[in-house]
């Protein structure tokens, strides 16, 4: 359950009660702070994120660290929220220079800080740092609000490792305290789901609905939405009735308080619970969704790192100008000459460099775009076009087996813009046989031969996951363009190389049909592990392919 929104909210609530005397103090001497507090308070975060950034240098051209720092902090709190972590991680990190761990007026800015720290690794999964990260925050508490929600987002990251025994000690230190209602049903909601987490036989019907009824009461409608994803799991197995219930309502307050991650989990549970013919519905609104959400998450990630690159690259001009002018000061003796040699000379220098870094700025941020288009297109399009083909060709569907392809689709493209490294495949073979199974119909008969674990056992991971993408390519172009009924997929071991003969009876290539791209980007693959595609031409009909690569 994506929780950590409201956690955000309670941390910028702090901040708004601690900042009204320090706006007053520097509204004068830096008017960037209060323009980027109206922008954040409009709910406008790049318009936020932006002047945050120049009141920071503001406040540091005038000695001022700890009031950088705390731009840093609501810059990082921003980068959060969009979906940025790593780099929220970095600014964070980067405030954390700016702060005296002696001066009492500082540790709330620390407090929420380090819990940024921990919730940007607890949505990166490092559950571990985030505990890490939370306890220092708890150093810096300075009230009981404050320490109830870093108390309760420890907790919850013990039980995302399964440590359910330090998880629990600590929400029943929650519910022993005196706390309002709020804080109550929030401790009290958890503690019940993680009982039952922890032994499945527990019943925690009975709190689970209590903290629901104190929220419904409350109209807090996050907390409501926490209690429907934990009704909705809970009574999964024994009552999928009225897990159907949950989920909907879950989705319902999702969509209210505009928390597109919680829509997802609303919509994954829909999926595995509802009747089948509602499933394929769920199904398309979860990936528009998900689509609209990486891209809205990207954009922002490239808006975000443009703004802190551009207040750099201004930064060195400005020291280039400064630069120069001390160096006229000392010139001076040397009259007209010197000067309008160091004019020139400086300025085809600054020329010349402002140029190469705006190139090298473009260039970057078009690899970063291209990098992330081929992975879209390697994990989503292809993975989801899987899926919609297994989907269509089965006479009755399987949720679990479905819901289990659907959350890995999420997985990844969720960490989509991240470089994270694949898990070593133990059966490579059966994932091959499967993923060539998917695309098999009543009308397309694929055959496989060859492809044996022995043939595997010697291919290093970044082959193998070269060779599923180039097999998934081939799969999917053969089943938008050739309209062949007939497919064989051949693969040897000759002489340390391995050889994949790709055959089928379609129409072969054609002019002017998307598998020419296709086969690009097959290429580009093969080139990647110093393989080789050849192309039988001779064939009357259909297409043959012959692909090979070196196993080590």
């Amino acid at each position: 359950m994506k929780y950590f929104y409201l956690l955000v909210f309670v941390w910028v609530f702090l901040f708004s009660c601690s900042r009204n005397k320090a706006v007053k103090e520097k509204e004068a001497e830096n008017p960037f702070y209060d323009k980027a507090f109206e922008y954040r308070e409009k709910k406008i975060p790049d318009s936020a994120f932006f002047y945050f950034n120049k009141a920071k240098e503001l406040f540091l051209q005038n000695k001022d660290g700890f009031s950088a720092g705390k731009c840093l902090v609501n810059m990082g709190i921003i980068s959060t929220d969009k979906g940025d972590y790593f780099g929220s991680q970095e600014i964070l990190l980067e405030a954390l220079r700016y702060f005296d761990k002696n001066k009492k007026e500082h540790f709330i800015y620390l407090g929420s800080n380090f819990h940024e720290l921990g919730v940007a690794s607890s949505e990166l999964k490092n559950y571990s740092q985030a505990i890490v990260f939370y306890n220092q925050s708890l150093k810096y508490a300075q009230d009981s609000a404050s320490l109830l929600v870093t108390k309760n987002s420890i907790a919850n990251a013990y039980r995302r490792i399964g440590d359910y025994k330090n998880s629990l000690s600590i929400f029943q230190s929650i519910l022993a305290q005196k706390t309002d209602s709020t804080e109550f049903a929030r401790a009290l909601s958890n503690f019940a789901f993680t009982k039952w987490q922890q032994n499945p036989n527990y019943r925690a019907k009975a709190e689970l609905l209590k903290a629901l009824s104190i929220r419904e009461e409350e109209h807090d409608l996050w907390g409501q939405n926490a209690s429907y994803s934990h009704l909705a799991d809970y009574y999964t197995q024994t009552q999928p009735d009225t897990a159907l219930f949950y989920a909907h309502k879950m989705y319902w307050v999702a969509k209210k308080i505009k928390s597109p991650d919680d829509q997802l989990e609303s919509l994954q549970k829909l999926v595995k619970l509802s009747p089948a013919r509602e499933t394929k519905q769920y199904f398309e609104i979860y990936q528009n969704l998900d689509d609209s959400l990486q891209t809205s998450r990207n954009a922002a990630k490239n808006q975000f790192a443009l703004i802190r690159y551009e207040t750099e690259k201004n930064k060195a001009e400005n020291l280039v100008l400064q630069k120069d002018n001390a160096g006229k000061r000392y010139q001076i003796i040397i009259l007209i000459f010197g000067i309008v040699l160091v004019i020139v000379v400086g300025f085809l220098w600054y020329k010349k460099r402002k140029q190469r870094l705006e190139l090298e700025a473009k260039n970057a941020i078009r690899e970063s775009q291209l990098k992330t288009s081929k992975r879209v297109h390697d994990v989503v399009a292809n993975g989801l076009y899987r899926v919609m083909t297994e989907f269509e060709n089965q006479q009755e569907i399987n949720k679990d087996h479905m819901l289990d392809r659907i959350e890995d689709l999420y997985e990844k493209s969720r960490d989509i813009s991240y470089e994270k490294p694949e898990l070593p495949d133990q059966d490579f073979q059966k994932k091959i046989s499967d993923l060539l199974a998917s695309f098999a119909t009543e009308t397309t008969k694929i055959r496989i031969a060859g492809n044996t674990p022995k043939l595997w056992k010697k291919v290093n991971s970044k082959a193998k996951s070269e060779v599923e993408h180039i097999i998934q390519e081939l799969m999917v172009n053969m089943k938008k363009h050739s309209g062949a009924n007939n497919v064989v997929i051949r693969f040897e071991d000759q002489q340390d190389q391995v050889i994949i003969y790709y055959t089928d009876n379609g129409i072969g290539i054609s002019e002017g049909t998307g598998f020419k791209n296709g086969l690009t980007n097959t290429g580009n693959r093969i080139e990647a592990i110093h393989g080789a595609i050849t192309f039988d031409n001779t064939a009357e009909k259909g297409l043959k392919i012959k692909i090979s690569f070196p196993i080590s």
